[in-house]
C-alpha cells in the first residue's frame, strides 16, 4: 500500500496523472479562436471587410463563452464555436470552403478531448453541413479517430446530423477563385487577391484558411477543435494537417490545447500542435515559451508559414504566428478582444 501511494505521488508530481476538478472555478474560465493566417494586411483590407470579420470572430467568441459561462464542457464550447465560423462564408471551412481541382468542396475537421485523450476527426467530405461535428459523433460514438469520404458521410447520416447538397456549400467568390488559379495552373493557399477581385468582401489576401477554437472549462478540462476547407485546386484527395491529430489539432489536461492555421505539410512533418505540448512536458517550458519555440522558430527554420492558438489548464494563452496576419481572439474573466493583423 505504501509503494503504491508512494509511486502515485512521483506520477503526480510527474504531471502523468490528472487528477479530476470537482468543484467549478468560473474565474479561469477561457476561449481562444482563429479563423485562418497569412498575408492578412491593412493594404488588403477595407473598412467593410475588418467589420464584417471582427463581427464574426466575436460572434463566434459570444457563443462559445456563453457555455462554459453556464458551467458547459470545453467540448461543447468548442464545437459550438467552430460551428458559427463554419456557417459563416467569410471563412475557408463549411460555407466558405474553397474548390478542389474537380470543382467540389471536400472538407477536414477534428476535435480533441483534453480530459480523456479522446479524438475525432472526418476528412474529405462534401454532404456534411458541420463537419467538427461529424469529428466528435466519431469521437464518442465509434471506436474510431478518423472517417474519410463518402464512409464518413454514411457514417453522420446514420448519427442524425445535418447532411445537405454539395451546392450548399458553394459561393461565387470561391469559385472564381478556382477559375484564376486554373488558368495558371498551380495550387493556391485559399485567397490572395486575383486581379479584379481586390475589392471583394472575402478577399483579405494570402491566406491559409482554417477555423480553431480551444478552450478551458469552470472544471478544468481543456479542448480543441479545427475546421477547414483545405486549399483551393487541391488534388489527389489532398488532406492537410487539421485532421491529423497531434499535427492541426491536440489537447491534454497535463498540458494544452491547441489548434493550429498555416501550410499544412509542414504542420503534419513538424507535429506542431503535439511539439508544443511535448516541450511542455518534457522540458518544462510554459505555453508562451513552447509555443513560440515551435512556431516563430522551428516552423520558420523548415519555411513553413501560419500559427496556433492555445490554451493551457491555467488559462493561459497563447496566440503566436509568422505570417503577416492571423484572425483570432480571446474571452476570459470577463476581457474580450479580437485581431487580424500583427501589430
Amino acid at each position: 500500500m505504501k509503494k503504491t501511494l508512494y509511486f502515485l505521488c512521483l506520477l503526480l508530481l510527474a504531471g502523468h496523472i490528472t487528477v479530476a476538478q470537482t468543484k467549478p472555478d468560473y474565474s479561469r474560465i477561457t476561449l481562444v479562436i482563429h479563423g485562418g493566417a497569412g498575408t492578412i494586411t491593412r493594404d488588403n483590407m477595407t473598412p467593410e471587410k475588418e467589420k464584417a470579420y471582427t463581427a464574426q470572430l466575436n460572434e463566434a467568441l459570444k457563443t462559445g463563452f456563453a457555455i462554459l459561462e453556464k458551467g458547459g464542457s470545453s467540448l461543447d464550447a468548442v464545437e459550438a464555436t467552430v460551428r458559427v465560423m463554419e456557417d459563416s462564408p467569410l471563412f475557408n471551412a463549411g460555407k466558405g470552403a474553397v474548390f478542389t481541382n474537380e470543382g467540389k468542396n471536400e472538407l477536414d475537421a477534428a476535435i480533441m478531448d483534453g480530459k480523456t485523450l479522446k479524438a475525432g476527426a472526418v476528412a474529405s467530405v462534401t454532404t456534411i453541413k458541420n463537419p467538427v461535428s461529424a469529428a466528435r459523433a466519431v469521437m464518442e460514438q465509434s471506436e474510431h479517430v478518423m472517417l474519410i469520404g463518402a464512409g464518413a458521410e454514411q457514417f453522420a447520416k446514420e448519427k442524425g446530423l445535418e447532411i445537405v447538397n454539395p451546392s450548399y456549400f458553394r459561393t461565387e467568390t470561391r469559385y472564381r477563385q478556382l477559375q484564376e488559379i486554373r488558368d495558371r495552373e498551380k495550387t493556391k493557399l485559399d485567397h490572395d487577391g486575383g486581379s479584379g477581385s481586390n475589392e471583394h468582401i472575402f478577399t483579405e489576401g494570402h491566406k491559409f484558411g482554417t477555423v480553431g477554437a480551444v478552450a478551458l472549462d469552470a472544471y478544468g478540462n481543456v479542448a480543441a477543435a479545427t475546421s477547414t476547407g483545405g486549399m483551393t485546386n487541391k488534388r489527389y484527395g489532398r488532406v492537410g494537417d487539421v485532421p491529423i491529430i497531434g499535427a492541426g489539432t491536440y489537447a491534454d489536461n497535463n498540458t494544452c490545447a491547441v489548434s493550429a492555421t498555416g501550410h499544412g505539410e509542414y504542420f503534419i512533418r513538424s507535429v506542431v500542435a503535439h511539439d508544443i505540448a511535448s516541450l511542455m512536458d518534457y522540458k518544462g517550458m510554459s505555453l508562451q515559451e513552447a509555443a513560440d519555440e515551435v512556431v516563430m522558430k522551428k516552423l520558420v527554420k523548415r519555411g513553413g508559414e501560419g500559427g496556433v492558438i492555445a490554451v493551457d489548464r491555467h488559462g493561459n494563452i497563447a496566440m503566436p504566428f509568422n505570417s503577416a496576419g492571423m484572425y483570432r481572439g480571446y474571452i476570459k474573466k470577463g476581457k474580450s478582444e479580437v485581431a487580424i493583423y500583427k501589430d
